[in-house]
């Protein structure tokens, strides 16, 4: 029951660390979109390249920084998890179930559902991942983060 409620507060900070990345305004989040939805946007004049670039690599900073410090924590400090395999495991799990709700429940349901999302001058782009595209991008994840978790484990080792 912990590892539920911790996989929950976790997925809970991911959501938390986007609302903030974004704040009140979606252009704020304009590297998450695709390109024709940034190439339009750029067009209107309501951002550029650079704010965008910029706001992308201090939010990614951010956002793996306190990712990746929770899922430390959650794993030596309140699991008291040792040893590489076991952190592994452990890691994967919780890397792997961020992963598929991000795809699902931010991607598809907010992004999907939500009006906050849709950038005036671009409501005709489509910007919503479709099916086939979460499961390939969240497949191709699941694989990217067999290492993911490693690096973790690793980490863990040395502290």
């Amino acid at each position: 029951m912990r590892i539920i409620i911790q996989l929950f507060l976790y997925c809970a900070l991911f959501t938390l660390m986007v609302k903030l990345g974004v704040g009140g305004n979606a252009l704020n989040g304009l590297f998450f979109y695709p390109k024709p939805v940034q190439e339009k946007v750029y067009e209107l004049g309501l951002t550029d390249r650079e704010t965008v670039r910029y706001r992308r690599r201090r939010f990614m900073t951010a956002f793996f920084a306190v990712m990746a410090a929770a899922l430390i924590l959650i794993i030596r400090v309140w699991n008291g998890v040792y040893g590489f395999w076991p952190v592994y495991r452990q890691a994967l799990l919780f890397l792997e179930v961020m992963n598929w709700y991000d795809g699902i429940v931010i991607d598809r349901l907010w992004v999907g559902h939500s009006r906050f999302w849709i950038i005036p001058g671009t409501e005709v782009i489509p910007f919503v991942q479709t099916w086939p595209q979460v499961l390939k991008k969240r497949g191709i994840l699941t694989a990217i983060w067999l290492i993911g978790a490693a690096v973790i484990a690793g980490i863990l080792l040395l502290i």
